[in-house]
């Protein structure tokens, strides 16, 4: 079975366990991987809308391994019990929802041994809630897949005293940028893009106009100095 660069490189973050959860499974891919090549040894696909579910169901059951991977309907971690699984993988929707599914259900959390978030949209919502709520940063990584820039967060949650951040930073990841990722300069360049073409937009000289302006303009800022650290 063939997966796509970006559903590789979040299976390939999980770390050998007995069973993990894929929340928002969609096809059952990840769970179906997972277990194909001896990641986990048992894993449970779950998402809250039906198709999907039907959809992994068939899958796994093509691919022979319905004695190993549970489908199970419904939203979050609802469907699975405290200590029932290793490792939790939620990825492929926004940051917004992963942060609320994970706050819904943090009482089950200490006891996973690991989550791997791969949020598809505002990863800096994601950032700045995991790094203010107690969770360890085991792991940031970064991922280009069909023209667009994936962000990943390997984490556990404990009791770790939580890291206070300058705002830039919950958008562009402090770990990635020490680390000098490969893919930290395109990213970044990326992002200059993004926000030049913000900048030429607003042309209005209105007081909420001209704030914005000069924010826009200070990220920027900040962006050549990272691409300058980085390279």
């Amino acid at each position: 079975m063939d997966i796509s660069k970006r559903l590789e490189f979040i299976a390939n973050h999980i770390d050998k366990c007995e069973s993990i959860i894929d929340v928002g499974t969609d096809h059952g891919y990840i769970p179906i991987y997972a277990v194909k090549k001896g990641l986990c040894n048992k894993a449970i696909a779950s998402d809250i809308n039906k198709d999907p579910v039907k959809k992994a169901q068939l899958n796994v059951a093509l691919e022979g391994l319905s004695k190993k991977i549970d489908v199970r309907l419904g939203g979050g971690l609802q469907t699975v019990d405290i200590k029932e699984v290793e490792g939790v993988v939620i990825a492929g929707m926004g940051g917004n929802l992963i942060r609320d599914i994970l706050e819904h259900d943090k009482r089950k959390l200490p006891f996973y041994k690991f989550l791997i978030l791969q949020p598809a949209q505002n990863p800096e919502v994601l950032r700045e809630y995991l790094y203010n709520n107690g969770y360890e940063i085991l792991e940031e990584d970064l991922c280009f897949d069909e023209g667009i820039y994936y962000e990943l967060f390997r984490v556990r949650k404990n009791s770790k005293e939580n890291m206070k951040l300058d705002p830039i930073y919950y958008e562009f990841s402090p770990v990635l940028l020490k680390d000098k990722h490969p893919l930290m300069i395109g990213y970044l360049k990326e992002k200059e893009e993004k926000y030049n073409r913000i900048v030429s937009f607003i042309k209005e000289d209105s007081e909420s106009a001209i704030r914005r302006k000069k924010e826009v303009q200070d990220k920027l800022n900040e962006i050549k100095r990272f691409i300058e650290e980085v390279k």
